[in-house]
């Protein structure tokens, strides 16, 4: 039977590959340490656990919520924005509270885009990024950039060589999955270009806590006038350890913020308003929580740069994110990210994401997540460390399982 045309467009799930061959070890009793998604282990603080305690036993907690988000959670995020970035926000007609991140990205997508419409899109990125347009009709021109120099030519080109003109321009920074960093030069660089050439910025900053060795990492609303052009997303999931409470926020733009309200307004109710409660209690703290997790990851990434350069794979200490871009082992890159996380699954009992799932451009990195203890990040290290002295002694033994005839 032949697939809908929006499952058409979409490219088989590079990370089910994965999933399917560390499912099948684990029901072998191999005990794979998990660096591959980015699922924070971390519990959610208790003050924020019991705030939804105690809402959720109020029985008019329990009716339907605002899909919008309600005015104390709005209004929160707004202050956490004037607190954090200096940018002060209408919370009533310049934030919106979304299914985490995720969701308000792709439903921003399907309140903006009409059927072939051009989004300039890092490569690699985050893969909601590309395929929420792609499942809304659009078409996406990628981009293999760095939030640098060579950033602006790179869009220009996109720019001259599409039709028709592009309408948005994505950005990501902290990256997910290279962790790389914009300054705010960068963005005034990027606002400017963006005003001259009418196209909307649409900036994911799910990361902007989690970052390491003392600089925040600045919002592109922090750019004078950014708002004429600009809706930001981020999310809870990372910062306050919250990923299966689903809660987000897009702020900015007045138009955009408005579009995306209304098609959400035909989709959801929006949270369990006693998770909006808690959310809200989050943000109102005083910081310490943020800074807690934040602490654990950096702690991790130190272990991690650290424990696996000793076992003779240099890895990249990452700026910021809960994510570390790993170029893959020189004697290994002609596999590619994807056969070569089959075996490190199979080899080393360590899971990993191929590159590839995040684009063409990622295919000679694999992405680590910060999501096991400082002690099974050790132990990661020490069966790679055995891994790369088998290979050495036996190149030909570490053909993937799923290569072999």
């Amino acid at each position: 039977m032949e697939e809908f045309h929006k499952v058409r467009r979409l490219p088989p799930y590079v990370f089910e590959q994965v999933n399917r061959l560390k499912a099948s070890a684990r029901s072998r009793g191999a005990d794979i340490i998990d660096l591959g998604m980015g699922n924070p282990d971390l519990p959610t603080p208790k003050a924020i656990v019991d705030k939804l305690c105690e809402v959720v036993r109020d029985p008019r907690t329990h009716r339907y919520s605002s899909s919008r988000g309600i005015p104390g959670l709005r209004r929160a995020q707004a202050a956490y924005y004037q607190r954090r970035f200096g940018v002060k926000l209408n919370p009533d007609t310049q934030v919106v509270a979304t299914l985490g991140s995720k969701e308000g990205f792709a439903n921003m997508a399907q309140a903006i885009t009409a059927p072939g419409d051009v989004i300039l899109c890092p490569n690699p990125t985050y893969p909601i990024h590309a395929f929420g347009f792609i499942m809304s009709g659009g078409v996406i021109r990628s981009l293999q950039v760095e939030p640098d120099d060579g950033f602006i030519p790179a869009v220009e080109r996109g720019i001259r060589h599409s039709i028709p003109k592009p309408l948005a321009l994505i950005l990501n920074y902290p990256s997910n999955p290279t962790a790389l960093v914009a300054s705010l030069d960068f963005y005034k660089d990027v606002v400017a270009f963006a005003k001259k050439n009418d196209i909307i910025i649409l900036s994911d900053l799910a990361y902007s806590e989690i970052y390491f060795d003392g600089n925040p990492p600045p919002s592109v609303l922090q750019v004078p006038g950014a708002i004429d052009v600009c809706v930001e997303f981020t999310s809870m999931s990372k910062t306050f350890s919250m990923p299966g409470w689903r809660m987000g926020f897009a702020v900015g733009n007045e138009r955009l913020i408005a579009a995306l309200t209304r098609v959400k307004s035909y989709l959801d109710y929006g949270a369990f308003t006693p998770i909006q409660v808690a959310a809200a209690h989050a943000l109102n703290g005083d910081g310490a929580d943020i800074a807690e997790v934040r602490e654990v990851y950096h702690k991790r990434r130190d272990v991690m740069v650290d424990s696996f350069g000793r076992a003779g794979w240099t890895i990249p200490a990452p700026a910021a994110s809960m994510f570390a871009w790993a170029p893959i082992p020189e004697q290994f890159r002609q596999l590619g990210s994807l056969e070569f996380s089959k075996l490190l699954i199979e080899h080393a009992d360590v899971a990993v994401a191929p590159g590839i799932g995040f684009g063409e451009y990622g295919d000679d990195f694999v992405r680590l997540a910060l999501v096991e203890n400082e002690h099974r990040i050790r132990q990661a290290a020490r069966n790679i460390k055995r891994f790369l002295a088998s290979t050495a002694k036996q190149p030909n033994n570490v053909v993937p399982l799923t290569a072999r005839r």
